[in-house]
């Protein structure tokens, strides 16, 4: 396995759920070479003919095989088996960079891999991803949290830096409070909206999303007003998460 001369990565994606195929869009914009995705379902497998159709649908074993880069996009409950189980098989390859995607790990969760002799990098998006063409470019308006050992962190700020987004630095210890601010901040939001178009279509008004859209809007950038002020007066805030 030989990295290009010109820095340009082998990209192989494990997951085609709502994240993977955009970030792997995301890279291949920026010159990467996409090598595969791995599909299991039916949607997972339309996603990635819309998304990446020119981009073949690989097993794991084929994707870790020959990839330089491995993007590791799956559901958190996953992740450490999927890292366990690729490193008792014998898959890794020393030297090869492993990235994945999950808010609550950061490197650990890599050991395996690591003693395998990959370059760990966890980056996480924050933001909620639709899985569709839209998200590349909200991608731009994103942060990308950042976790990695202080040699190759500028590797992951980079890979951010290419996937369209602001990389934001995480340290290893402070990964669960960022995932808890995440987790926090996206189900409150889904529930005060949930509950507030609710209400209004219970009254009959049709299309209530645009009612309440603004005002949320507004609302959300007022607080995020309140809350940089705060943060400039030595409260809590997110500084302290990096």
């Amino acid at each position: 396995m030989n990295q290009q001369r010109d820095g340009r990565l082998g990209v192989g994606i494990i997951g085609a759920g709502n994240v993977g195929p955009i970030l792997g869009a995301a890279l291949a914009g920026a010159g990467h070479a996409l090598v595969g995705i791995s599909a299991i379902s039916e949607q997972s497998k339309e996603r990635a003919a819309t998304l990446l159709p020119q981009v073949p649908i690989l097993n794991v074993a084929q994707i870790v095989e020959r990839s330089e880069l491995v993007l590791i996009a799956v559901p958190d409950e996953e992740l450490p088996g999927l890292i366990t189980g690729l490193a008792t098989a014998g898959a890794w390859q020393p030297g090869q960079i492993v990235l994945h995607t999950s808010a609550k790990y950061g490197v650990d969760v890599l050991l395996p891999a690591q003693q395998a002799g990959v370059i760990p990098l966890a980056l996480h998006p924050a933001m909620a991803f639709t899985g569709t063409s839209m998200d590349i470019s909200r991608l731009s308006e994103s942060y990308i949290a950042v976790t990695a050992p202080t040699p190759v962190l500028p590797i992951g700020q980079a890979l951010a830096v290419e996937m369209g987004g602001e990389p934001i630095v995480i340290a290893e210890n402070q990964r669960s409070a960022y995932a808890e601010a995440i987790a926090t901040a996206s189900q409150f939001s889904l529930a005060i909206v949930e509950q507030a178009t609710g209400i209004l279509a219970e009254m009959g008004i049709e299309n209530p999303g645009r009612i309440v859209a603004p005002l949320i809007r507004s609302t959300v950038d007022n607080a995020l007003g309140q809350a940089g002020d705060a943060s400039r007066l030595g409260f809590t805030g997110i500084d302290d998460l990096v």
